[in-house]
């Protein structure tokens, strides 16, 4: 038996109930046969898009690196399969973001690149600089470059080291299976952190919906008193950062602030893993863990993808398509965003594959705004989207900003209690964007006075 411990179980303001669709929950991760070719786009991260490093007919290897560039936020980028380098072509993202993309055609051998072993980590800088070059970002879905956050400006205040396994998006399962696959590892990556960052004290945030993951943590760290598996009350979105800070230390990051400033370190739980086997085994991340589920696909599975594999390939792996679907997203169905063609390929950050057919996908009219402020209810951030929406119809940006767009998350709570179903996440998103202009456009004119 274990305790959930005497801080479950803690009210969250704001959020929703979106439904338990944890159907791949019990699917055991399967890895998929080599794709006969991968295309690896080299914006695998929150930045500037990578540089290639190789050129058509070059040969590569599993981990050969293919992009890579310096400064900023930047993550190396790794070949996922061995063969050749068939092309290195502009690539337009579905978030519109234009990026060079490397094409391999495998040859099916896999063969590791000769350069791969073990780094040699004794200290704090070199842990750094061995994240870096292992291509790690966040594998929660953000995709910002992990070295970028064990590496904050003031390190000697951090002293908590939060691990996410909330996965509060319904469907997905990925990092579910993480903990009851690789616990070992989720374990021996924090203690590394822990150990080369010098963090005393290490949370493991897990939703209560998930007891067996909360029972396999709670039984591994057994008698390690600098780490506790803390259960979550089921509710989204708990897993975003500001929530799960808030809900396992009661600290509250301010408006433009990042967890380090208030002396938190926030990792994915894959991640830390990741961390673990990297250091073991120098092989870097270019495969991803996918929970690919909905109606429209024969057998919902968690599946191993090779980065760069098309969406048809990993569908094909899992029994193709009982019927054409209407919707397919990346990610899960409150954040995920929303493909037209399944030529679009695996990124590093892809935590989830979705299928939708006539089950999922209904036309609703969209009615005009009621004024009844269920979305500022949902809000987790305590915004207020319609006046916000309203202010941003009418370009007055110090409005908007007054109001704190800028501390949206779009988690889509707003949309999903909408009784309108207007596209309130949406709405918040343009006007965050239209903000960023106004400042920009403000910063140039200054300069030039």
């Amino acid at each position: 038996m274990f305790s959930f411990g005497k801080n479950a179980f803690k009210k969250t303001r704001g959020g929703v109930l979106p439904g338990h669709f944890k159907n791949t929950s019990g699917c055991a991760t399967e890895a998929m046969p080599v794709p006969k070719t991968v295309r690896i786009h080299l914006a695998q991260h929150v930045g500037k898009p990578c540089e290639p490093t190789v050129k058509p007919g070059q040969e590569v290897f599993v981990g050969t690196v293919i992009g890579r560039t310096e400064g900023g936020l930047a993550s190396v980028v790794h070949a996922s399969v061995s063969g050749k380098v068939s092309a290195v072509e502009e690539f337009i993202l579905p978030n519109s973001i234009r990026a060079k993309a490397v094409v391999i055609q495998a040859d099916g051998a896999q063969t590791p690149d000769p350069a791969i072993a073990p780094p040699e980590v004794h200290d704090r800088e070199s842990f750094l600089a061995a994240v870096r070059e292992s291509g790690l970002i966040g594998l929660g879905g953000a995709g910002f470059p992990t070295y970028v956050k064990l590496a904050p400006p003031n390190p000697e205040a951090i002293d908590t080291l939060i691990v996410n396994g909330a996965e509060c998006e319904p469907f997905l399962t990925a990092d579910y299976r993480e903990c009851l696959e690789n616990g070992d590892d989720v374990l021996e990556g924090m203690r590394l952190v822990q150990k080369y960052l010098g963090i005393r004290t290490a949370l493991i945030g897990i939703e209560s919906n998930k007891p067996e993951a909360i029972a396999a943590l709670t039984q591994k760290a057994e008698g390690d008193e600098r780490i506790q598996v803390r259960t979550l009350v089921t509710r989204y979105p708990q897993g975003a950062e500001k929530v799960i800070v808030n809900e396992l230390t009661g600290r509250v990051i301010p408006k433009g602030k990042l967890p380090a400033d208030v002396g938190v370190v926030v990792l994915n739980i894959s991640t830390v893993a990741f961390i673990a086997r990297y250091l073991r085994t120098g092989m870097p991340l270019v495969e991803k863990r996918i929970t690919v589920d909905g109606d429209c696909i024969k057998t919902p599975k968690n599946v191993l993808a090779p980065v760069g594999a098309s969406i048809a390939d990993v569908a094909a792996f899992c029994g193709g398509y009982v019927e054409e679907p209407k919707k397919i997203l990346l990610g899960g169905p409150m954040m995920g965003m929303c493909v037209y063609t399944d030529a679009y390929n695996v990124a590093k950050n892809t935590n989830g594959l979705l299928f939708f057919g006539d089950k999922y996908v209904k036309s609703q009219a969209v009615l005009a705004c009621m004024k009844c402020g269920r979305c500022a209810d949902a809000c987790p951030m305590r915004l207020m989207p319609p006046q916000i929406h309203e202010a941003n119809k009418v370009n007055d940006m110090e409005e908007v900003a007054r109001l704190q767009v800028d501390a949206c998350i779009e988690c889509g709570c707003c949309s999903f209690v909408c009784p309108s179903k207007r596209p309130v996440t949406q709405a918040m998103r343009e006007a965050k964007a239209n903000l960023r202009d106004y400042r920009a456009d403000k910063k140039v004119g200054k300069k030039k006075k």
